[in-house]
């Protein structure tokens, strides 16, 4: 997938007039990439369109329309597009009560690095997590997290043969394992392309 460029983003006028059905058409689109591995987390997978949205709700919320303004949007947010050879995601923590949350964030130091994906019968890959910065450290980790996933050629082939793809967590505190469904499974073989 090609990094966006400005040439790719809607002014501001335009997008507040198309925000709305721009909106629905994300959102509808997102529904096959988010995948929940047990309870608790929940890999939701970017691409070039996941992307554009959440730059545009950026220079739309801090009024950016200057072309420097608009460069270091895209400048943080570019990396976040898988490239042909790999998945990237965002990864949420979710806990309803507060308190729970603080707890288990401290429980769940390091969890961005227990993070697998395997394709059929192939050693399964870890995610390279948070390359931007550091989100765990000595007292808790983060409720969010950006994970990339590199496969090799032949596990890429294999995904788009459609043979299974598994997410698994393998935390001291927390192990989880899903396959993905045929929809989810279709909807992310776009990102090698």
């Amino acid at each position: 997938m090609q990094p966006l460029s400005q040439n790719d983003l809607l002014s501001l006028e335009t997008y507040a007039r198309q925000r709305d059905d721009f909106r629905t058409r994300v959102l509808a689109h997102k529904r096959d990439r988010k995948v929940r591995v047990g309870e608790h987390v929940t890999l939701l997978f970017e691409d070039r369109l996941t992307i554009q949205y959440q730059v545009q709700e950026m220079l739309r919320a801090e009024k950016i329309f200057e072309p420097e303004g608009i460069a270091e949007e895209l400048a943080a947010y570019n990396p976040l597009i898988p490239d042909g050879a790999n998945l990237k995601c965002t990864m949420l923590i979710e806990y309803d009560d507060v308190e729970v949350r603080k707890r288990e964030l401290l429980r769940l130091r390091n969890i961005e690095h227990d993070v697998q994906l395997g394709v059929g019968d192939r050693v399964p890959v870890k995610a390279i997590a948070d390359e931007d910065l550091p989100r765990s450290d000595e007292q808790k980790t983060a409720a969010v997290h950006f994970l990339r996933f590199e496969l090799d050629a032949v596990m890429v082939a294999d995904f788009k043969r459609g043979r299974p793809v598994t997410f698994r967590i393998e935390h001291p505190n927390y192990h989880a394992e899903v396959q993905l469904t045929e929809a989810q499974q279709k909807a992310l073989v776009a990102d090698f392309d």
